[in-house]
């Protein structure tokens, strides 16, 4: 499974293809892993939302985006683009390529586009599956992103994807699944502050407390 399946953004062409992979999954994940969602209330109904979530599985994209109320935006890692079909699709349902191991200007710069024309943006903040399960440290774009965009910024911890999808293995396995979304992150301390590596360290710290109080002992 690749790392993008689904996100789309409301009335464009390839709505449709959106609406039937979120259903799709959502009844998938219901049935076959007993996925509990809760928080979703903390997804304003409106306006930019960046999304922030833990990494352990290429399943956490696709679970993330059935889990969300609304249609989800999301980067992919740019090896997936050279694969002509893959492309197509994933492009259609909004994925867009990052490059990964360095600060991608271009890739960030679209992410705030996208959020300050009121969309939602699901990124992986610590640019990589966790080997272990347990959150990493934060790479500092995505306190970049969250910064210069003003989206609101909502945490969500996801557990159980690594055994649904662990890695090396070619198909879905029946664990259970949950997905937690939390209340926005207060950073408007930070907003008027230069954006020195000083200060998106702490905004990574800040964001990182976020994502692991919503995770089992075992993930923080």
């Amino acid at each position: 499974m690749p790392d993008m399946l689904i996100g789309q953004r409301a009335g464009d062409t390839g709505s449709s293809l959106f609406r039937v992979s979120r259903a799709f999954l959502k009844a998938l994940f219901r049935l076959y892993n007993r996925w509990e969602v809760s928080g979703q209330e903390h997804v304003p109904a409106s306006g930019g939302v960046l999304l922030l979530a833990n990494h352990t599985s290429y399943a956490d994209p696709p679970i993330v985006g059935a889990a969300c109320p609304r249609p989800v935006n999301f980067m992919a890692k740019a090896e997936l683009f050279e694969m002509p079909v893959l492309s197509g699709f994933i492009s259609r349902t909004h994925a867009f390529p990052v490059q990964r191991g360095a600060a991608d200007q271009h890739a960030l710069r679209r992410a705030v586009r996208l959020l300050n024309s009121g969309e939602v943006l699901l990124v992986f903040p610590e640019g990589t599956r966790s080997p272990d399960g347990k959150l990493m440290g934060l790479e500092q774009g995505a306190g970049f992103v969250a910064l210069v965009s003003h989206a609101a910024v909502v945490p969500v911890g996801i557990d159980g994807a690594d055994r649904l999808l662990p890695r090396g293995k070619p198909v879905l396995l029946p664990a259970k699944l949950r997905v937690r979304f939390g209340p926005p992150i207060d950073l408007s301390r930070f907003r008027s502050q230069r954006r020195s590596r000083d200060v998106l360290a702490e905004v990574c710290e800040e964001m990182g407390a976020a994502l692991r109080s919503l995770l089992p002992e075992r993930r923080r």
